[in-house]
């Protein structure tokens, strides 16, 4: 049987739930920040809405502010408050994404914010890229924000077996101590942020001439070092072992890939499931970093083999990413790596030239799917890397030192290693698949 909705609050309720007077709840309705209008009893919400405005308010917060965050202007207004051009005005509605909303007092501030950068002379197509790359970049923090405290806290807390009020006591009490930091928060690590690329903005202002005038109105094209970097058997782990040990080599291998980006100079633009997409500004720290993540990995005990591709070619930077065939070069020749292998291209070849402790051995020309044309590669290999023996896992992939072997089966002539049991019953249900 279906739930019926939850019953009104009196004001009297309303007080008592919240702890406020009854006058002052009637002075939160008459400033329109709880209730609705034409109905004199309050819905179960407004405890949560009183709540928040407590909060504000031990954040020096002022009711006359909250309410006037909470006031909204037409379009109209909006335009004229500003004195900002109406179709400049719309794009960067368009562009953060909140064009159908009401327009309310913060919507007024961004506005006033973007004519400021106009009138300093940013051009309107730079900051409407800008406005893009800040609106997709900060719904990711904040869902990041609610999906984590969801998962983590409120999940957590009823693991620990609190329900009702106590749960949401509980929660409103860590999300209260959790709000002040945020923003501190992100200011400082915008902060870090541009530190960094303020100082690679300078390496293409001296290298020679990795960076080129815009082509257009709307981007710039650069010459950069493309690394791709994929887990060479991600799908029969997920299918064999499940989501959540997947997830957690993930992590592992995303920790391994952040470190190693980070300590020489990269920058990981995007990442899909298992796959990393990095950028550095020359090619001998994309290479030496790729070798440093692929011996790192398969120095992890029970780890599955990494492979990957290194590029060096002409990108386009546009709204925060970046877009271009080498892009799909770099991704292309990392699917036909094998476990273990990083390849280059002749053009990270031929720009590196010798590089002290790294072998480029002759793959020849390879013609791959997706592209026209055949492409020359090499294999890099490390001079001064030793492995000890690892065993692979016929059916996930994973591989391991012998002491790490969870389970053995005896073919014939032939000795099987598995990572685990479950492998081992996986690989008996279907032995020539595997085998193959």
């Amino acid at each position: 049987m279906e739930e019926g909705p939850a019953p009104k609050l009196s004001a009297q309720e309303l007080s008592s739930a919240t702890g406020e007077p009854v006058e002052r709840v009637r002075r939160l309705r008459s400033l329109k920040l709880i209730g609705s209008e034409g109905d004199e009893r309050f819905a179960p919400e407004d405890i949560e809405r009183i709540r928040l405005i407590q909060f504000l308010e031990r954040q020096q917060i002022g009711l006359e502010m909250v309410a006037r965050v909470g006031r909204t202007y037409s379009f109209a207004q909006a335009i004229e408050l500003v004195a900002l051009d109406p179709g400049v005005a719309r794009r960067l509605r368009d562009a953060s994404g909140a064009s159908d909303e009401p327009i309310d007092e913060q919507d007024l501030q961004m506005l006033r914010g973007a004519k400021v950068a106009l009138d300093a002379g940013f051009p309107e197509t730079a900051l409407l890229q800008l406005t893009r790359v800040y609106a997709d970049a900060l719904a990711r923090v904040a869902e990041a924000e609610v999906r984590l405290f969801h998962f983590y806290v409120h999940e957590g807390l009823k693991a620990a077996r609190l329900v009702g009020r106590e749960l949401v006591d509980s929660r409103n009490s860590v999300r209260e101590q959790l709000l002040p930091i945020v923003e501190p928060l992100i200011r400082y690590f915008h902060r870090r942020g541009m530190t960094k690329a303020v100082r690679e903005d300078m390496i293409l202002h001296l290298a020679d001439g990795p960076a080129r005038p815009a082509q257009s109105a709307s981007h710039a094209q650069l010459r950069l070092a493309i690394v791709f970097l994929d887990i060479s058997s991600y799908t029969p782990i997920a299918e064999v072992m499940g989501d959540a040990v997947a997830a957690r080599i993930v992590e592992r291998f995303s920790e391994l890939v952040r470190e190693a980006t980070t300590r020489f100079d990269g920058r990981i633009v995007d990442r899909v499931g298992d796959a990393f997409l990095l950028i550095f500004p020359e090619p001998r720290a994309a290479l030496t970093c790729a070798l440093d993540i692929e011996r790192r990995t398969a120095a992890e005990p029970q780890f599955p083999a990494v492979r990957g591709a290194v590029h060096w070619g002409d990108v386009v930077y546009q709204e925060g990413g970046y877009v271009g065939g080498a892009l799909n070069i770099a991704s292309r020749v990392a699917t036909h790596a094998r476990p273990h292998q990083i390849l280059a291209t002749a053009a990270v070849r031929h720009e590196v030239g010798a590089l002290s402790g790294v072998r480029f051995a002759a793959v020849g020309k390879q013609r791959l799917k997706g592209l026209a044309e055949e492409l020359e590669l090499f294999e890099l290999r490390a001079d001064d890397v030793q492995v000890g023996e690892r065993i692979r896992d016929p059916v996930c992939g994973i591989e391991m030192a012998p002491t790490e072997v969870g389970a053995k089966l005896a073919v014939k002539y032939e000795e099987l290693a598995f990572c685990c049991e479950k492998c081992l019953r996986v690989f008996l249900d279907a032995p020539q698949r595997y085998r193959s």
